[in-house]
């Protein structure tokens, strides 16, 4: 796994806070929005945390395919192909 130098990343507090976040999914694995504010520290913040996770400036190197919609359903991914990228990485980590 490539290491991450969140220092050098161009974000809020509250980004780098939700991108460190991220990266404790384990591989194979998935959590909400909802789960992820909890785990980034903002537990009241899913909205928030949502738009964070949209500005990933490192996908998938920093594991936003991750996170998935609280009805299960896929979401969207800002990363290079979009939803089909996403369900593609997702599978490959099955």
């Amino acid at each position: 796994m490539k290491k991450i130098n969140f220092d050098k990343l161009n974000g809020t507090p509250f980004q780098l806070a939700v991108w460190r976040a991220l990266t404790m999914i384990p591989r194979g694995q998935t959590v909400n929005y909802k789960r992820l504010a909890e785990m980034a520290g903002y537990p009241n913040a899913v909205r928030a945390v949502a738009n964070a996770v949209g500005k990933n400036p490192m996908a998938p190197t920093i594991p936003c395919h991750r996170v998935i919609r609280s009805d299960g359903s896929i979401g969207g991914y800002s990363g290079s192909g979009g939803v089909k990228a996403k369900k593609k990485l997702l599978e490959q980590e099955k």
